[in-house]
């Protein structure tokens, strides 16, 4: 069992929350049984090291179950060493590192995709760990960060996804136009979700949505540039019935992918 949290090993793992370890060492850092026990059903062979606190072990059998399944390696940890390890205040009792695992753009778009997010510069962690958990919901086929997005693999982001990371390819650090020009020439219609554009339920009604489509979401602070928005087929918006002032990205792209989930599918 580790019980040092001081160690060499202990201070390696910690590292991973922040980005310039991460860019070196190619791995990532995954917490909490949820997450954990996405790894190991999915993607098991991402799985590099794994900790856990015996309680925790004790409150998920199904997570020692998994992890003979996978015949991954576990080893014991204290609740402080688990503490120094994690990036949560309050962690849930297992810690994992795994390796970075993103998908080249060219095989996102060989796969014949139907439904694609692109995320262009969208910077706030639970927003974009929420949208690839929506996306993942949504059965979309693939969610694209593309220009000065946040890390994929920030702390934050893969807490938010809630293990949705191992379900679905992700690209990272893609250009956006070169991501439009594959999309279009996959066949799928880019639709930019802005303030600017066209209600919603008009463009459902029009039939748009029933055709493959690559949903745009850009930085929540200011949307898309101009130029970011010239580049879109088309332009939609949600539409506010209350008294909200607007919508929070993540909730407004959740609303957009079951929009073209549900067109798809009828």
């Amino acid at each position: 069992m580790l019980e040092n949290p001081r160690s060499p090993r202990v201070r390696a793992v910690a590292k991973l929350a922040k980005k310039p370890a991460r860019a070196e060492s190619a791995l990532f850092l995954l917490e909490g049984p949820q997450a954990v026990s996405e790894a190991l059903r999915f993607r098991p062979e991402l799985v590099i090291e794994l900790f856990a606190t015996p309680t925790a072990l004790e409150r998920h059998p199904e997570i020692a179950q998994a992890v003979q399944n996978a015949e991954v390696e576990l080893e014991f940890v204290t609740e402080q060493v688990l503490e120094a390890m994690a990036d949560t205040v309050t962690p849930q009792g297992f810690v994992s590192v795994c390796r970075q695992f993103p998908t080249a753009l060219k095989d996102v778009f060989a796969a014949k995709p139907k439904l694609v997010a692109i995320l262009e510069e969208v910077r706030d962690p639970g927003n974009a760990g929420t949208i690839v958990r929506a996306a993942d919901a949504a059965g979309a086929d693939a969610v694209i960060f593309s220009g000065r997005a946040v890390d994929l693999y920030n702390p934050k982001v893969v807490r938010s996804s809630t293990g949705s990371i191992f379900h679905l390819p992700v690209a990272v650090d893609a250009d956006l136009e070169d991501v439009l020009t594959r999309a279009r020439e996959a066949g799928l219609t880019v639709l930019a979700a802005d303030v600017k554009g066209e209600d919603l339920l008009a463009v459902r009604t029009e039939g748009l949505l029933a055709q493959p489509t690559a949903w745009l979401f850009g930085n929540e602070a200011r949307g898309l540039t101009d130029e970011q928005f010239a580049l879109a087929d088309r332009a939609v918006t949600v539409p506010i019935y209350g008294h909200a002032e607007s919508m929070n990205l993540a909730t407004a792209a959740s609303v957009c992918l079951y929009e073209s989930a549900f067109a798809q599918r009828s």
